[in-house]
């Protein structure tokens, strides 16, 4: 089950349906199943208050990911921050939905089991994000 909520942005930022579609995709494409994912749609200083509370972080990101994986079956809080998500796109120079839905799935390949830590990972990570994208292309 994936569920969508919306925390002091406004609603329909995403097609929800395609996003479920395609997240269940990428998910059974890596040879795990859907268990319970649910995204958080927020602001800046909702995820500030989130970082600082649950990681001890003071300061501000894209995403944080809540991982409750068991075995393949990928579960998990995702707390995406729209506001670092238009920062970003202006940034990278990509489009405001480009960026969102890199993000989004970024965080589901880290259920997945992926990482980002070191150059080598980043570059897997980002490789795995392109395919990703690419098959939302397919989707929507």
């Amino acid at each position: 089950m994936i569920t969508f909520y919306y925390e002091e942005v406004s609603e329909n930022q995403i097609n929800e349906d395609v996003i479920k579609s395609w997240v269940k995709n990428v998910i059974s494409n890596h040879g795990s199943f859907l268990g319970s994912i649910t995204y958080i749609f927020c602001n800046d200083e909702y995820i500030l208050k989130i970082n600082k509370e649950y990681l001890n972080h003071d300061y501000y990101t894209d995403i944080i990911t809540f991982d409750y994986c068991e075995g393949k079956e990928i579960s998990g809080d995702l707390f995406i921050s729209l506001d670092t998500i238009l920062s970003n796109s202006k940034l990278f120079n990509s489009s405001y939905h480009e960026e969102l839905h890199r993000v989004i799935i970024h965080g589901i390949l880290h259920l997945i089991g992926y990482k980002d830590k070191n150059d080598d990972e980043a570059v897997v990570m980002r490789q795995q994000e392109n395919n990703a994208l690419n098959l939302l292309k397919t989707i929507s």
